[in-house]
């Protein structure tokens, strides 16, 4: 897997993981999500961003499985476009769902769990994503940014909360089902990596 160290792979990757957001932006300026295309394209902003957490949980685990430690290079790259994802969702539900009417959004926040908990997932992937940088590890230090980064589990929880009750409605699971099993499975093998570490 050396390949995956040349310089072109990571500016196709981005190209790459930037795509959907691409192509729903033009499909929504082109009429093309359907009878409701603001709902779509909340809910499809909001399908990338639970796709790319998945993406970002499963390098570590694919890294010491692999012994490809060349992955560990887009770690942070796949952490930030959570955060892209996550935000254009957020604020695709602020504009086309409540038109920036802001005590009708913090409203809906206290009237509504999933809104709440999506919206909490949103802070501390702002939180995630302000840290990310160099500089700010730095100024952390090593053992505090790693802590901190470990909001990324509650975010997972939170995710899967928030499209729980948001599928609730319609007693519509399936998909719900697909992702706390991924997620689960990946925070899963983090605890039992951490027991195993501190039993050694």
């Amino acid at each position: 897997m050396r390949w995956l160290g040349h310089p072109v792979v990571k500016p196709v990757l981005f190209l790459w993981l930037l795509a959907p957001a691409g192509y729903l932006f033009w499909a929504a300026l082109a009429d093309q999500l359907g009878a409701n295309p603001a709902e779509a394209l909340i809910r499809s902003l909001g399908d990338w961003a639970l796709r790319m957490l998945v993406a970002v949980l499963a390098v570590t685990p694919l890294r010491e499985i692999t012994g490809w430690a060349v992955l560990a290079r887009f770690r942070r790259m796949l952490g930030l476009f959570v955060f892209f994802y996550a935000s254009l969702h957020w604020v695709s539900y602020a504009w086309f769902d409540m038109g920036w009417e802001w005590s009708d959004i913090v409203s809906d926040i206290y009237r509504r769990p999933f809104i709440l908990v999506g919206t909490l997932a949103w802070l501390l992937l702002l939180a995630l994503a302000a840290t990310s940088f160099n500089r700010v590890i730095r100024y952390l230090g090593a053992l505090r940014w790693r802590a901190l980064h470990r909001g990324v589990y509650a975010v997972a929880v939170l995710a899967i909360l928030h499209f729980y009750w948001m599928r609730a409605g319609k007693s519509d699971f399936a998909e719900v089902a697909v992702y706390a099993v991924l997620l689960g499975t990946l925070l899963a093998w983090r605890l039992w990596r951490r027991r195993r570490r501190l039993a050694h």
